[in-house]
């Protein structure tokens, strides 16, 4: 790849293996690069310990969303769904499992697949991007058995609330809607821009980002991030950030977020920014904790850059993975 690329590239998405020794994260280009953590967490890591272990065109467009399960990696463009073996991605085979595309109205459009989560009861596959739906896939048989309607206009973000087996989606109308997976009908719908503490229409309505942690919910995008409690379906606190906010999670006592602007917020619950922790890009599109096995256990940044920042600690960036 050229500088001029490496210099217009974007990190979309990221995935960690089901083990947590490997990281793929998605581009503009519509690669896929995968990263050896325990290569480049080890003490004698050299700069080459940094580089891709393998890079490969997974799609035509770019590659918006990813999404590891127990054996496969998830990758998502323009239209299409492929899955990838991570045992072979490991061995640098990279032939698609498969590739499946849920039924769109029209065969004109091509609409981007923005989001892709599992739930795990049902073990099905629930998309949502430029069709404004959710599309939901039987992962056993590839089918696609469901669609839920309602957004007005494109899907940003979805998450998976377990105990009450809810699906949360959040879109350009300024909706995050919450729907029951058992009957796939639709149970309650909060539209953030209307609520003046969050609202700010400089930005626009639009919903960028979601996340759930039982009876709470962070929503953000053109409106201010903000935690909600689920039950009384009101912002308890209004996060003072600048900028539009594209990814945020909960962590032990933490929320963080990224978005515009070139560092991770470490937010308290009742609404004051802890910390603001500098990245290498300019503008954060995604951001991962890699929870599964101590040893591995990194935060990891993207966003308008060819570099994904690593932090071992998560309040300083200890190096940087780049495609």
């Amino acid at each position: 790849m050229g500088p001029v690329e490496l210099l217009h590239m974007s990190v979309f998405s990221q995935s960690f293996s089901p083990c947590g020794r490997f990281l793929a994260a998605g581009n503009n280009y519509g690669e896929i690069a995968v990263f050896s953590l325990s290569a480049a967490l080890s003490p004698d890591a050299s700069e080459a310990s940094q580089k891709p272990i393998l890079n490969f065109t997974a799609h035509d467009g770019p590659v918006f969303s990813l999404l590891s399960t127990d054996t496969h990696l998830l990758s998502a463009g323009n239209g299409e769904i492929s899955a990838w073996s991570w045992a072979e991605l490991i061995k640098k085979s990279t032939k698609a499992a498969w590739t499946r595309k849920p039924s769109y109205e029209t065969s004109l459009e091509i609409p981007e697949i923005n989001a892709m989560i599992i739930n795990p009861k049902e073990n099905s596959l629930i998309v949502g991007g430029g069709d404004n739906n959710i599309h939901i896939m039987d992962m056993e048989t590839g089918i696609f058995k469901s669609v839920l309607k309602g957004h007005t206009d494109y899907i940003h973000c979805l998450c998976f609330k377990e105990r009450e087996e809810e699906i949360l989606s959040g879109g350009e109308d300024g909706a995050v809607r919450i729907w029951d997976s058992r009957t796939n009908r639709p149970v309650h719908c909060i539209e953030v821009f209307k609520y003046e503490e969050c609202a700010r229409p400089q930005f626009g309505k639009w919903i960028s980002c979601l996340a759930t942690d039982s009876d709470w919910m962070l929503c953000g995008g053109g409106p201010s991030l903000s935690l909600w409690h689920l039950r009384s379906m009101s912002p308890t606190s209004v996060f003072p950030l600048p900028g539009c906010q594209r990814e945020a999670v909960f962590y032990q006592d933490l929320i963080m977020s990224v978005g515009e602007g070139p560092h991770v917020s470490h937010c308290l619950h009742g609404g004051t920014v802890k910390a603001q922790i500098p990245c290498t890009p300019s503008s954060l599109n995604t951001l991962a904790l890699n929870l599964k096995n101590t040893e591995h256990r990194v935060m990891t940044v993207g966003g308008s850059s060819h570099q994904i920042d690593v932090f071992t600690n998560f309040s300083y960036r200890a190096f940087s993975l780049s495609f």
